[in-house]
């Protein structure tokens, strides 16, 4: 089967060389690679290579994987007709955003479902063929007609009033997306509302001239109803009249008479009973009343007509609006329905990859989930990671331990996913997007091609090994079985090699010991196994990776009643099987140990990594501290040497009028010295900051600068506060100033230290 899907609602599916949109009911041949299908305002370009194809061998992939049921229930979840036929043609896609798109709006329904937000979408009818025929000119419309449109009109008004109130748009942004394009017009519910009342009955005043009719058919037959009971009352009291003396015939009022006195009145006879023994007759003295209530009924008609003409012709404009408005209601209508199957399943949206990639955390097959749920019963989860790196698991473990069920969960889910469905499984579960999905399950045996099970699984393993790659998942169920176990274990090991070689995903499950320990040999194959326990002898259900399993087939013979002779004999029959099973087990216990005690080395030399790092930087930040204490005490040194320095002029001075000149050089040449090698001291120790703070540790400094931050210019200087940026500029406190700076010549800095 070949499926070719766009979008989520417009949906065209190739087949034997036809086309159909479930959306409407429009069939051509498709002759050549390409076509184009408008369908009212959407506009669909088919050309092979960008369209959404997934293809399936063999063709009952969706009955062995059990999809056909997830639709099923989907169906009976629909409120309309059409929105069931949708779901019915739902089939995986492989365009990502497509399926990203159906997940969000799907998920946003539930939420709504769960906040009880009340989305209005109820039952509507379907009035495509009505629009059909609206788009004929000079067609006028049944009144029922209008009643549907006039449905479809009410649930859109609520749809946009839903939206227009307080933050529904940003809660429910995908759903909202949806009525994005469209525009509501509440004048076609006005026109309409303007001729039918609230019952859906022509109102008496949709135009002057039915109202008109209508009171002088109200005079007509009050005149009728008084000029009857007059007749009534004498005929009767004459003994001529039946027991239920009126009647209606051909539309007419009429007199219920016993033939042997149809003579004694005049009128027309317009029916007699089928025994013949009452005539229905129509007085004379009413005729001509009856005839004026028969024109008006005609006017009436005509009239009315003529008002649903008129009202056609008025809405005929809007044809194209009002067939999107009933698909977009079609649209909530699937994707409410997906909505309570995932309530129903516990389901949620997982993380959605491109490439292929299967993550699943605590997830269960959501049939058995609720065959379990009403029987009180737990469904055990299971966890599973396939990626380029380990994408292909052997699966082994007794008979009815539920390997077959975890093999078919791994492809109903995937199935689900690209169909844009919830999946229950924990929400940081990973599914990537694959383009094709083999699957070889249960007997095959075709009486049609006298083909057995084996040749028939051999059949398929040929497709296989053809059409797979990378973006191939695989599910096959007791590979080898079905022959001779040695040859047959030979073979299914070298379908593995070759599926293995060609790099896809697969679950395979199997008994066979040779495809165990190819797993064990080759990476990127992993075992697994269906977790038994051996003292009660039952499965739990639980699926461990990392070890094979074993069949307990002696354990569970012994259990069931066999005899010890029996038991014994089996088991040196197949001791050296049983060996190998045994060691392999171990084995893989021992190498699932080591790569632990691997993992766990990895995660403490990356913890040390992140501690040196975060020790270098503390170091780093003390360094510049203690440079910076170093710097306040030598420009507080320079400071103390110029209030010296003050002084000592003075001082000199005093020589100078003394004229000890000699000892006035003498002082000043000293203090020249101690203030220059003051300077050099602060310019030195400023430069040891400023370089330590450019060789700041590249977590620490590689952030952004924002308000609040301490800098220093790149030329040097003092420490300054961030007050504001803007831009590439920035506004910097230093001290009692403000300077204007740009970013990229700051730098950041530490704290200054503040003197005592």
């Amino acid at each position: 089967m070949l499926a070719i899907t766009r979008g989520n609602f417009g949906r065209l599916n190739l087949f034997e060389g036809r086309y159909f949109c479930a959306a409407h009911d429009i069939r051509h041949t498709v002759n050549d690679a390409e076509l184009t299908l408008t369908v009212s305002r959407l506009s669909l370009a088919v050309n092979r290579s960008p369209w959404t194809v997934m293809i399936f061998e063999p063709k009952d992939v969706f009955r062995k994987l059990e999809f056909d049921k997830i639709l099923d229930l989907l169906e009976k979840e629909a409120l309309t007709p059409m929105a069931a036929e949708a779901l019915r043609d739902i089939s995986p896609q492989t365009n990502f955003s497509e399926i990203d798109l159906a997940l969000r709006e799907t998920s946003e329904f539930k939420l709504a479902l769960e906040k009880n937000d009340r989305f209005p979408i109820e039952s509507f009818p379907d009035i495509r063929p009505d629009l059909k025929m609206l788009e004929i000119e000079g067609y006028t419309l049944q009144a029922e007609s209008f009643q549907g449109i006039l449905r479809i009109l009410f649930l859109m008004r609520d749809v946009f009033k839903f939206f227009a109130a307080g933050p529904k748009k940003d809660i429910y942004p995908k759903l909202y997306d949806i009525t994005r394009p469209l525009s509501f017009d509440e004048g076609l519910i006005k026109s309409i509302m303007a001729v039918f009342d609230e019952k859906g009955e022509i109102r008496p005043d949709a135009s002057p001239e039915l109202m008109r009719i209508r009171r002088e058919m109200q005079q007509k037959i009050r005149e009728l109803d008084g000029r009857f009971r007059q007749i009534i009352q004498e005929y009767r009291s004459k003994g001529w009249l039946s027991d239920s003396p009126e009647s209606f015939r051909n539309g007419r009022r009429v007199l219920s008479v016993p033939s042997e006195h149809k003579r004694k009145i005049r009128g027309i006879i317009h029916d007699e009973s089928d025994t013949g023994r009452t005539a229905f007759i129509e007085p004379e003295a009413v005729i001509e009343i009856n005839n004026d209530l028969f024109d008006l009924e005609h006017d009436e008609r005509r009239e009315i007509f003529r008002i649903l003409r008129d009202l056609s012709e008025t809405i005929r404009p809007y044809s194209t609006l009002i067939r999107s408005y009933l698909e977009t209601l079609i649209r909530f209508d699937v994707i409410q329905a997906k909505a309570r199957l995932a309530l129903a399943l516990r389901a949620g949206m997982p993380i959605l990859k491109e490439k292929p990639i299967i993550a699943i955390r605590k997830g269960y097959h959501p049939l058995l989930f609720l065959k379990n749920k009403p029987l009180g019963r737990k469904t055990v989860p299971f966890d599973l990671r396939l990626h380029p790196e380990n994408h292909i698991l052997i699966l082994s473990g007794p008979n009815a331990g539920g390997k077959s069920v975890a093999m078919k969960s791994v492809g109903l889910l995937q199935l689900m996913v690209q169909s844009g469905l919830l999946v229950p499984v924990h929400e940081l579960s990973e599914f990537g997007i694959f383009k094709q999905i083999f699957a070889d399950i249960g007997d095959q045996q075709s009486l049609d091609d006298d083909l057995s099970t084996y040749s028939s699984r051999l059949q398929n393993a040929r497709v296989f090994l053809e059409k797979a790659n990378p973006q191939t998942l695989v599910l096959i169920d007791e590979m080898g079985s079905g022959t001779d176990p040695k040859p047959g274990g030979a073979i299914a090991e070298a379908i593995l090699r070759q599926l293995h070689r060609k790099g896809v995903y697969a679950v395979i499950t199997t008994h066979y010991s040779n495809l165990k320990v190819f797993a064990f040999r080759n990476p990127g194959i992993l075992n697994g196994n269906m977790h038994f326990d051996k003292d009660t002898l039952s499965p739990t259900y639980e699926l461990k990776v990392g070890r094979p399993g074993s069949s307990y087939a002696f354990e569970i013979a012994e259990k069931s009643g066999l005899s010890k002779d029996i038991i014994s004999y089996a088991r040196n029959r197949t001791g050296s099987e049983t060996a190998v099973d045994d060691i392999l087990i171990e084995l893989q216990r021992e190498k699932q140990e080591l790569e632990e005690k691997l993992q766990s080395v990895a995660e403490k030399e990356q913890s040390l990594e992140r501690l040196i790092k975060t020790y270098d930087s503390m170091h780093h930040d003390l360094e510049v501290k203690r440079k910076q204490l170093k710097l306040n005490q030598k420009e507080h040194e320079l400071r103390v040497s110029a209030n010296t320095s003050r002084e000592v002029d003075k001082l000199i001075r005093q020589l100078k009028e003394e004229k000890n000149l000699e000892k006035a050089q003498e002082i000043s040449a000293r203090l020249r010295q101690e203030r220059t090698e003051k300077a050099r001291q602060v310019d030195e120790v400023n430069s040891e900051v400023i370089r330590l703070e450019e060789k700041a540790v590249p977590s620490a400094s590689s952030r952004p600068l924002s308000v609040g931050d301490f800098v220093r210019l790149r030329a040097g200087g003092a420490i300054g506060r961030i007050e504001e940026i803007k831009g590439q500029k920035a506004s910097i406190a230093m001290g009692g100033i403000r300077v204007t700076a740009n970013v990229r010549d700051l730098l950041p800095a530490a704290e200054p230290i503040q003197q005592t």
